[in-house]
């Protein structure tokens, strides 16, 4: 059920099921008059939200693109290595070339650098057991292996930048009063009224959607993180993007 709503249901399709719920709740709801003194509760809790989620809907989207610029730089790393074994013997070269294939295809499929680390193991594991009469070119293909290492840390790293638990619950507090009070609050006679209201609660909700599906990589723009290592795969090595 996680993972068909995080992945599956597409944010155009939350706004269309959140709109037809708030429009129902504003319709069945008893609306209130509210005092001055609540008013004002509503409108610093509002500044509130809005002061609160704003950085951190920022600082995921920066981190979405700051994964973009890693597996970049990594796809081009792969390349090069990749381009270093070619002159190498066939044999030599087709199980180099297949390790990275195996390490490659399990960053695709698992789309985690830690699930791969075994096979990037491997492939360093095999260049410094290597004794062959190729020694020089493996070596060298060792130390971009090593280098790669610090795009794959600040990969686990930025993985790792998600929104924390108690910034989850002050959110969610500070949204839950808000919604409360646009769901309840009567802002006036006729249907239009309604509406706006339901658009603004939508609104609210969507804001949470998008910042869960930033901070789970279920965005459609995290989606696209991996498509240099697709692109990779899908050309043999031969191109990027």
């Amino acid at each position: 059920m996680k993972q068909f709503l995080l992945h599956d249901v597409r944010l155009s399709q939350y706004f269309i099921i959140i709109f037809s719920l708030a429009v129902v709740i504003e319709v069945l709801l008893p609306n209130t008059k509210f005092d001055p003194g609540a008013l004002t509760l509503f409108s610093v809790n509002s500044f509130l939200y809005g002061f609160y989620i704003a950085p951190i809907l920022s600082t995921q989207k920066a981190r979405i693109e700051e994964l973009h610029r890693i597996v970049r730089l990594e796809a081009n790393a792969i390349f090069a290595m990749v381009l270093l074994v070619k002159p190498l013997p066939k044999t030599l070269r087709n199980s180099i070339q297949g390790m990275f294939i195996d390490y490659v295809d399990s960053l695709v499929k698992h789309r985690s650098p830690e699930a791969s680390e075994k096979l990037y193991e491997r492939l360093i594991s095999f260049c410094i057991e290597y004794k062959g009469s190729h020694k020089d070119d493996i070596d060298k293909l060792l130390e971009k292996l090593v280098a790669n290492q610090i795009n794959r840390t600040n990969f686990t790293m930025q993985r790792a930048n998600r929104v924390y638990s108690n910034e989850w619950v002050i959110m969610l507090v500070l949204f839950s009063i808000t919604a409360f009070f646009v769901a309840v609050m009567d802002a006036g006679h006729g249907l239009g009224y309604q509406l706006l209201a339901a658009l603004l609660l939508t609104g609210l909700s969507m804001l949470m959607v998008i910042l869960i599906k930033f901070s789970t990589l279920s965005h459609k723009k995290a989606k696209e993180i991996w498509n240099p290592y697709k692109k990779l795969m899908e050309s043999h090595f031969y191109r990027i993007d």
